[in-house]
């Protein structure tokens, strides 16, 4: 039979609230970036398929918004 008044211990492991911030900045930057690429890249491919302009001005307009938006990301 179980002991009355023995209560489990909730309050668990001491908590790495630096590594919880390292990660979640982490998470924050990699997501930023993603967006700033995929969006990069859905212009350039617009830019280099609709319009006359051609593979090589679709990736020079790629490289060119990735440093422009990430600079702006700043």
């Amino acid at each position: 039979m179980a002991e009355q008044g023995s209560e489990p211990d909730l309050s668990g492991a001491e908590m790495d609230y630096a590594e919880h911030e390292k990660t979640y900045n982490i998470f924050l930057m990699g997501t930023k970036y993603g967006i700033i690429i995929l969006a990069s890249l859905l212009i350039s491919m617009a830019f280099s398929f609709f319009t006359t302009a051609g593979f090589l001005s679709g990736t020079i307009l790629f490289v060119l918004l990735v440093a422009v938006f990430s600079f702006l990301a700043r």
